[in-house]
């Protein structure tokens, strides 16, 4: 997706490494329990994986609607197994305003999510063009994105049994994790725990980790019970 890379051929590179991606993924998936296998994100219905390049390459997935593509905007859909999805391909020649993002400093992923007009998304990954769009490097990415989403759905398994009167909290609080917003995790956290320093002091944070928002909170709901 640069000028100095023939564009199908970078579409077809993207499209085997978000296909291996999902491979390691469903690989991995494929060793819990149904349940667990049932709330994991990417298993729950198909979605769309925006590749968008700037200075890095952000591959994003997100269950929002894209308009449908026009002029020379393309689309592939592909499915694996449970897993379907469509990759949607961005530049700054089909998207102006991805032209705008300096990445000099960084990856500016949230910067490049607002370009798109993403709000909600399963999973961002960021990739340097060439030296990470490899195999192996994508088999890494989908079994360590399977791992954190198994986690999650763990702790959000525990967090129900210990959160009393507070479960559909915790059932809004899985919904945010699963659209990839962690802010309004942190905040309903402080909800299912009221009073705990801990978890509120996360609540306040201008981006808290979603993991340690999770534990934190896990923790909290624990001590009571005398655990």
């Amino acid at each position: 997706m640069t000028q100095e890379t023939d564009p199908e051929q970078m579409r077809q590179a993207m499209a085997e490494y978000v296909s291996t991606v999902h491979q390691a993924y469903l690989s991995q998936a494929e060793m819990e329990p149904p349940a667990v296998r049932g709330r994991m994100s990417l298993l729950s219905g198909p979605f769309t994986v925006v590749a968008a390049g700037v200075g890095n390459l952000h591959v994003i997935a997100t269950r929002e609607q894209l308009v449908a593509p026009t002029g020379p905007e393309v689309a592939l859909d592909d499915e694996l197994g449970p897993l379907a999805w469509t990759v949607r391909f961005y530049d700054p020649v089909v998207l102006p305003a991805l032209g705008l993002i300096d990445e000099s400093a960084g990856p500016a992923g949230d910067s490049v999510r607002r370009a798109l007009g993403i709000s909600t998304y399963l999973y961002h990954l960021i990739v340097q063009p060439g030296s990470q769009l490899t195999g192996h490097h994508a088999g890494h990415a989908g079994s360590g994105l399977a791992n954190a989403h198994i986690a999650e759905s763990r702790d959000f398994e525990e967090i129900r049994v210990n959160a009393g009167g507070r479960i559909a909290l915790v059932d809004e609080m899985e919904g945010a994790a699963r659209a990839g917003l962690p802010r309004a995790q942190a905040l309903l956290a402080a909800q299912i725990a009221p009073g705990n320093d801990a978890v509120a002091t996360l609540a306040a944070e201008a981006d808290p980790s979603p993991h340690q928002v999770r534990r934190t909170l896990l923790d909290a709901l624990r001590e009571p019970r005398g655990r």
